[in-house]
């Protein structure tokens, strides 16, 4: 046989050749079809864990951003103590401090921002001997003084908790003065009518805190 006649032989092998070629192409697309779809799956089952793990954490995150409680067992200890609503206590100190403890410009300091002199005036009044201004960073110590003082304002202002918050704020001798210029014209005193802006929205404030307090933390609180 010669040369020329066996080319038409050898083309004809090749093209039998072609399919099996196609055939294995076909095997492969197919398993990569299949790798992919159980990497998706994969991906899929680790975004479902991630959610059932992640999300009440981020709820927690971000409800611990826009209205933290810390201390929850001292503001019970001391609500019970001076006989003041827990949920109050947690919303001047978040009106005050954010529950951080730190020191104001004008040097109020810890959690409910008691200043050095307000703070020895309270322990005059509760006999706190010992007390040094170093003690307003201890938690325990800052929020006892801060109810003690709310409480006398209550006692005050016979429970009144507006005018209570208002001298929180601005302090018992401009509540006084705004409390004589509102008898002496005939008119109750409310928010509204406090002159300070600052005190004003300070009052409205912890109003509003208080209620977002006992909502979102009565078992906290233990309301």
């Amino acid at each position: 046989m010669s040369a020329t006649s066996s080319r038409p032989s050898t083309r004809r092998s090749q093209s039998k050749r072609q399919p099996v070629r196609g055939a294995t192409r076909g095997r492969g697309n197919a398993g990569s079809r299949r790798r992919r779809l159980l990497g998706l799956a994969a991906v899929g089952a680790l975004a479902a864990l991630l959610a059932v793990t992640l999300l009440p954490r981020l709820g927690d995150v971000a409800q611990d951003l826009t209205l933290p409680l810390r201390h929850a067992d001292i503001i019970r200890q001391q609500a019970e103590e001076k006989d003041l609503d827990a949920e109050l206590i947690a919303g001047v100190i978040y009106q005050e401090s954010r529950f951080r403890d730190q020191t104001s410009p004008a040097g109020a300091r810890g959690l409910m921002q008691i200043t050095p002199a307000t703070a020895q005036y309270i322990a005059n009044l509760s006999g706190g001997t010992r007390f040094v201004t170093e003690d307003l960073a201890t938690p325990q110590v800052n929020i006892a003084y801060g109810s003690f003082y709310l409480r006398y304002l209550l006692d005050q202002y016979d429970g009144d908790e507006v005018v209570a918050l208002a001298a929180y704020n601005g302090g018992e001798t401009n509540v006084n003065r705004w409390l004589a210029d509102a008898d002496a014209e005939g008119r109750d005193f409310e928010v509204d009518a406090i002159p300070f802006p600052e005190t004003r929205a300070y009052v409205g404030k912890v109003l509003e805190a208080r209620d977002d307090y006992a909502e979102t933390y009565p078992g906290e609180l233990g309301l």
